[in-house]
Formats: C-alpha cells, structure tokens, sequence
C-alpha cells in the first residue's frame, strides 16, 4: 500500500528521514533510502537498544532476537529493552523506516559462503561461441538434454555436452531433460504470480470508467481512474498464460471511497482511489471494477487456463473522507453557510477545484473536523479510531497507528459495533447487522463471502503487520473454509484440491521464517531480493549466493520475490535505466529465482515510469505499454515469455536445493526437486 503524504489533524514522529545513532554502533549508513545499517564487533554481555533518531528515543516493543524483525516505538516511560548477548562476535543492526512504523533487524554480522570458489569475483565474457559444459552432477551419460530456449538437444558424453546459447537468450542454456513433454503441476513455492493494478491494465468496458461521479483532472491523470476493469483483465488471459502465469493478483475490486482527496505533499493533483486501498464497502464491487459478472467471468476463464486469482485485501484501514461521500452519505461536518456552501462546493462538492493560492489540500480547509456528532455519523466509534471529531486517537504502535492518516479499524475489539453508521445512508450495501459481532468478525465474514461465492483462490494480504495476528487466522480459517465449500459445489471449475492460500506485506521481511508463518500466511513478500536483484544486474553470477540461500531457507518456507513494486519503485526505470538488455537480466534474475515470484504488470515489457507530480510512487503505476509488446520491446517480452514457460515446467526451479559451478567460459547452477532436475547455465553477455 501507498505510504501516502496527507496533512490532517496530526502528525506522525518523524523516523523516514531520520539519522539514526545507538550507542557502540558506528553511523548508521543510508543505502538504500530509508534502510539505515551499522555493523560493530561486540563482547558478550548486555546492551541497552535505546536508539537515538533526531534526537527522539526509540526502541523495540519486545524482547530482541537474533533475526526476528521487530517494531520501534518511542521510548516514553517504557522500561528500557536490554538486547543480550552470549557471544562475542561482529553483529549488525537494520533499521527500516519505509513503511508506517520504522522496523530493527538484528544479526550475526556473516561472510556468506558458497560451494563455489571465486564465484562472484570473476563474470564470464562471451566470445559467441559454443559452450563445453560439465553437466555429470545433474544428467547421466547417455541421456539427451534439452536447452528449452533454442529446442536444441544435445547427448551427454563424459559428463559433458556442448551447445550454442540462442543469439537472443542474453547467453542462457536452459537445460532440461529431453523427455519433459508439459508443464508440472501447480505448486505456490515455484507459483509465477502476476500483480496488475486492475484499473491500469486494460479497459473492458470504458461505460464504466467514471462511476458514481469519477472525473478525468484533465492534466496529467496522475491518480485518476484510467478506466482499466474486471473485463480488461479477462481479455488478456491468454496474454498472461503465454507469459507462463499460474496466478494473477488483481488490486482489491472492492468499493472505494468514491471521490478524492489531495495528491502527493503539494497537493499538485486529486488522488482518487483507483488502487483500491481505500475501502469503503466490503460486501461490494466497485463500478469502476465492474459488474459481479464480470468477477464470474475472470475467474472461469482464469481458472480454464490454469491461472489462480488472488484478491489484494485491506483489513487495518478504511478510505479518507471525502466531499463527495460526506455530501452522499450525510456524515461530517463543514465550515460554510449554506450560501457559502453552494458558491465555493456548488450542488455535487466533488466537482470542487482549487482556486488562485489553492492547492488539491485546500479542501479540508472547508471541512469541520471538530463536529463529534456529525463525525459519528461515519464510520462511528465503535469502527474506527482517527483524530476527527470525538473518534479515539490513534496510538504509535503498529496496530493502533493511524498509517498515512488513514482511520484505523478497531480490529481488536471485542465489543459488538454493528454496521459502520454512514451504512443507513448505503441503500445498495450488502451488509446484514449480525448480532455479536466486532469490526474483525464482519470484515472477515464480508472477505470470506467472496471466495464462497466466487472461488478467489487466495489473498494478499497489505499491511499485514498493522493488524494483530488472530485476526489474520480468522481469515485465513474462513477463508479455508469457504474455499473448499465452493471447490465441493463447483468440481468442474475447481483447478484441484489445495487450499485457500495467503501471502502478506510486512514491510522489510525478508527470507525468514517469521511468526507470520504460525499465523495463517503460506507465503510473505520478499522485500530483500529488489535490491538483490539491481546488484547482480550487470553480472548474472553475482547472484549464486543470494540464490544459493534462498534454495535453503526455502525447504521449509516460502517467500514471494520481486524487482518491481507499486509502493517502491519501477525497476525498469530506476535500475534497468530503460535498456532493453537490461531488463532482460532482470527476466533472468526474477523468474529463475528460488520460491514463489511476482511480476509487476509491465516488467516483461519494458513499461515506462509515468507522470507522478509530487508524489514520487505514482509513476511506478502507469498504464500497461500494450502497443510495445508487438513493437520495440517484443524481443523483450519474448525472453520473459520463454524463462516464464520454462520455470512453469520445473517444480525445482522454485523448491529445489541449488548446486553452482563455475568455469572460466560460463556460471551454472543445477537445481533438483524429487526427481525433477534443471541446469541453468550463463555464457557471459553477448556483444550488442
């Protein structure tokens, strides 16, 4: 989800841009933004973690362990967190301020050893000619061997074959044995999963690309709906099933807060909901999304060509306020007359626009945050904590902060709420009062609904790490349940037996198996391997070790990895620099990478970073490049198609243990999972 600059009531502690400081550390290095490291060699004992940001004290909000990422809050009048040590060694502390609340990670300061030796200090170069490749420890003598990027096949002799890398393959072999005829059976640890953010995918139906009052700004469209839907993402499944896709995760389709608020820290744009973090009706579609229908449609067709959907689901938080739904939905208070009212908002408010001196902020500059009777009116008390009207504040800690300034749902309530209050106001809302239950107990009831009805195969999971985990197990367990309640009613859409399955945001997880695990999470998104990914892009041996890691951590865990995101940045842009090459080393390095991936929509096809104002994640959400893929960059969607297919046929890809190998003329890894067996091999890059 999008951190997003909003100035209301109050202001969070400032931690993003902070310099950070603790006693026996060494200064704390930015590299990169926002993620501060120190590295110091300390004897056995104790050590106060009292950290020092601009002069504010932080510290943990639990007992530290080794490898556990964990939140800081301020210092205030808590005891002070003692970190022990029972060893001598060099340790390193991380500190992560790139989401609400800024995370520590403690470890072992290591040198990471490979089977290999001199691996990453030496990158092949290609002479363009065949490569001789020791291939003994993967496939016997006498057995054909397949390179599934040029359908070349070669028979082992003396352990060894000798093959030309496709002029297009960027020097890849991707060898297989001859007899693979088909893709494997589906597994979530070597899944392919594809995010598109819906609404700038592809547009289906443009008769609902301005619904319930929706505008184009006429500008530059930075935060505007563009009209991408249900129905456009159906129309390019077969698009994704080339790419060898096996799950698609659709931003939430769920209703929005139907008008804007300010974009970005100047305020330079309106910012409407179209990446459907802003909820504001659980038991519906948004008619930007388009009809239930639709959502039928996606995924029949979908699940005909072996793609699994997966919803992209808000349980911390609800959308802002805005003029048009206080006006719609009769909650909220403003300070005009009603001459005033109708001269500076006229008859629908939304339609109001910043004037001389004014700013896309300014129209909170019209709205009466102090009115408690009127505010209740919204979500109500019971619902949500916020810093308007007689709401209770929110808190510093992770589950009761108000992220982005956004309302804090009161998941961990046991008291009965009742429907949100403005619901009386909703005629078309879904939502039946249900006597007992909390704001955890509906929205869990409400999430579950759709998988009963419509066999959602999973869930990503944002802001994971703001929610207390029992709610996330009462989801999952729903969700279970529902799941299997639609696969028994619908045995001839039904792909197979598994189960609901769930992947989580928890800023800064990494490779670790966290308590998130315990916690009703198959799968946590890996926000180590971007930065992994931009080190080992001019040589793609520089990232055995990481791979090498990966493949062992991931025996028992899974991770969902990626080189592109909405909420950090555009790899083609930021890192590829929007060279094609590039980019295709970024196929590589992603799509051969142990565990579950995520391509971000435009990845394979070289989109590039969009108009943002002042906002700099907005451009990381452009439009889907649709006239590129047959035009400049269809070499390039070509190579991802291709490691994408290959990865499809492979279980070992994703969940086998690694072996390297390095040879002056080429990088090799083989990887085997029970009695699948692949060999990657890179000959250096060719001349361009």
């Amino acid at each position: 989800m999008k951190r997003l600059a909003f100035p209301l009531l109050f202001l969070l502690p400032s931690a993003a841009f902070a310099q950070w400081d603790l006693p026996k550390f060494p200064a704390f290095k930015e590299d990169p933004s926002g993620i501060f490291t120190s590295t110091a060699t300390l004897n056995k004992g104790t050590y106060p973690l009292r950290f020092k940001a601009d002069n504010q004290c932080w510290q943990p909000t639990s007992a530290p362990k080794l490898n556990q990422m964990l939140s800081l809050q301020p210092c205030g009048s808590q005891p002070v967190v003692d970190w022990h040590l029972y060893r001598d060694g060099d340790y390193q502390i991380k500190i992560d301020t790139r989401s609400g609340t800024p995370t520590v990670l403690l470890s072992v300061k290591t040198t990471a050893v490979s089977n290999t030796t001199n691996l990453t200090q030496q990158c092949p170069v290609s002479d363009g000619k065949p490569l001789t490749v020791d291939v003994s420890k993967t496939f016997k003598d006498g057995e054909t061997v397949r390179d599934y990027y040029s359908g070349q096949t070669a028979v082992v002799q003396q352990g060894k074959i000798t093959m030309q890398p496709a002029k297009e393959s960027g020097g890849l072999l991707l060898l297989e044995s001859a007899a693979t005829t088909q893709n494997a059976p589906f597994n979530w640890h070597n899944a392919t999963v594809y995010f598109a953010l819906t609404d700038r995918f592809a547009n289906g139906n443009p008769a609902n690309d301005h619904s319930y009052g929706r505008k184009s700004d006429g500008q530059q469209e930075i935060a505007t709906f563009h009209g991408g839907d249900l129905a456009g993402i159906t129309s390019k499944l077969d698009y994704l099933q080339q790419l060898g896709v096996n799950a698609l995760w659709i931003s939430s389709p769920l209703e929005q807060i139907h008008g804007w608020i300010g974009g970005g820290n100047n305020g330079d744009f309106p910012h409407y909901a179209y990446h459907g973090y802003y909820t504001l009706d659980w038991t519906k579609l948004d008619a930007n999304m388009g009809t239930e229908q639709d959502l039928k449609t996606l995924v029949s067709e979908a699940h005909k060509r072996g793609i699994r959907i997966l919803f992209d689901i808000v349980m911390n938080h609800v959308g802002y306020a805005t003029l048009a739904d206080m006006q719609e939905f009769h909650f909220g208070a403003l300070h005009l007359n009603p001459a005033e009212q109708k001269k500076i908002l006229g008859e629908h408010w939304t339609d109001w626009k910043p004037g001389k001196g004014e700013n896309w902020h300014s129209f909170n500059n019209y709205i009466n945050f102090s009115d408690g009777p009127a505010w209740e009116n919204w979500w109500g008390k019971k619902w949500v904590r916020s810093g308007i009207g007689n709401y209770d504040a929110p808190g510093y800690d992770d589950l009761t902060m108000s992220l982005a300034f956004l309302p804090d749902v009161k998941t961990e309530s046991t008291q009965p709420s009742g429907l949100p209050n403005f619901f009386r106001y909703k005629k078309d809302t879904n939502a039946k009062e249900i006597p007992g239950y909390t704001p955890r107990d509906y929205i869990t009831h409400w999430l579950s609904q759709w998988v009963r009805d419509y066999g959602i195969d999973g869930f990503r999971v944002d802001t994971a790490k703001h929610v207390e985990k029992p709610a996330w197990d009462q989801l999952k367990k729903q969700a279970t349940e529902a799941l299997a309640e639609w696969k028994k009613a619908h045995p001839q859409e039904a792909l197979d037996n598994a189960p609901f399955w769930m992947t989580g945001e928890a800023w800064g997880h990494g490779v670790m198996k966290s308590d998130y695990f315990q916690h009703g999470f198959d799968s946590m998104i890996n926000f180590d391997f971007q930065d992994q990914a931009k080190q080992a892009l001019g040589c793609y041996a520089s990232i055995d070790n990481t791979y090498q890691q990966m493949a062992e951590k991931l025996q028992s865990m899974n991770v969902l990895s990626y080189i592109s995101s909405h909420d950090t940045r555009l790899f083609f842009n930021d890192d590829a620099k929007n060279d094609i090459h590039k980019q295709e080393m970024a196929g590589n390095l992603l799509l051969l990478a142990p565990g579950a991936v995520q391509i971000y929509y435009g990845d394979e096809s070289g989109r590039k970073f969009g108009p943002t104002g002042s906002d700099p994640i907005q451009g990381t959400r452009s439009d889907m490049n649709w006239k590129d893929i047959t035009g400049d960059n269809a070499a390039l969607l070509a190579h991802w198609q291709k490691i994408s297919q290959f990865r499809a046929r492979h279980p070992a890809i994703g969940e086998g243990l690694q072996t390297s190998q390095h040879d002056p003329h080429y990088y090799a890894f083989s990887r085997q999972y029970q009695q699948d067996k692949v060999m990657v091999v890179w000959g250096g890059t060719p001349a361009h």
